[in-house]
């Protein structure tokens, strides 16, 4: 989106990324209504990017909220399973351009996503966790040491789960 032209004045300048900062606004207000995690920790970033990239990528105009589509659409995308990430790479690379002005709100996309993809975070290594203790495993009180092990993974890995989340309590 270019600048309104004033009397002369604004023709050519800058392009607005204003579908991309649409997006990223709906996906911050997303999860700060689900209040799932502080909006200053790199896991709330990686929601919000994953968010915003879906709502982007899934190239559907909506007028001023989230309708009640919309938000059955977020939650199929953002599905554990659903194939978000090869979703993703096929939707930004379908969007290429050989040539021309670059577009700004694509290049805030793929921004976000080099740095989903690039950053990771620690999380919880689940399969070091062991058997539920509900799966009649005899731990005889000892605490397991297993249980406190860290893995590093790629922030869209943590970040999609709070996505997904946050669409469900929205």
């Amino acid at each position: 989106m270019r600048p309104e032209e004033h009397e002369g004045t604004g023709g050519g300048g800058p392009l607005v990324p204003m579908a991309w900062m649409y997006s990223e606004y709906i996906a911050d207000e997303v999860l700060a209504t689900g209040e799932l995690m502080e909006p200053t920790t790199l896991e709330y970033r990686a929601g919000r990017d994953a968010l915003a990239l879906t709502i982007f990528l899934s190239d559907r105009a909506v007028a001023d909220e989230l309708c009640v589509a919309r938000v059955d659409e977020l939650r199929l995308l953002t599905a554990y399973g659903a194939g978000w990430r090869r979703w993703v790479c096929s939707r930004l690379k379908a969007l290429e351009r050989p040539a021309g002005p670059a577009d700004p709100d694509l290049g805030l996309a793929r921004a976000a996503w080099r740095w989903l993809e690039e950053t990771e975070l620690p999380a919880a290594d689940l399969d070091a966790i062991g058997p539920p203790p509900w799966d009649g495993v005899d731990t005889d009180g000892e605490e397991d040491e297993e249980a406190e092990t860290q893995v590093w993974t790629p922030a869209w890995q943590l970040g999609l789960p709070l996505g997904h989340l946050a669409v469900h309590l929205y």
